[in-house]
């Protein structure tokens, strides 16, 4: 009976940590296809010769070091913006800097590979 009880917490607490980990790592595929379509600005935060060796369609490249000296390219602060980097630490910083700001609706996507096929 214990034994029941023991495996029954664990299956609840890694289904409780899968939820925040997936509400901690922002939104899926489909929710950022979503946000594309409907014209949010993509921007790259890597760095210049990061972004020439590869990125998404239509991105534009504002390294995170140079987020608070180019806000005029981001745009009106109620406006999507969707960022992302190499695997999303950079970005994270970026849309938190954004958000400190008063930009309201900023996706971190995590990295290039998390974006979803044009």
């Amino acid at each position: 009976m214990n034994r029941i009880v023991i495996i029954v917490l664990v299956v609840i607490c890694v289904i409780f940590l899968v939820y925040k980990l997936k509400s901690v790592f922002g939104v899926n595929q489909t929710q950022l296809k979503e946000k594309i379509d409907a014209g949010s600005l993509v921007v790259d935060v890597r760095t210049v010769a990061e972004f020439q060796s590869g990125h998404f369609p239509g991105a534009v490249n504002i390294p995170v070091d140079q987020v608070s000296k180019r806000l005029d390219e981001f745009g009106d602060k109620n406006k999507a913006i969707i960022v992302y980097c190499a695997s999303g630490g950079r970005s994270g910083s970026a849309k938190s800097f954004l958000e400190s700001i008063g930009y309201t609706d900023v996706t971190n996507a995590g990295g290039l590979s998390n974006m979803p096929n044009p």
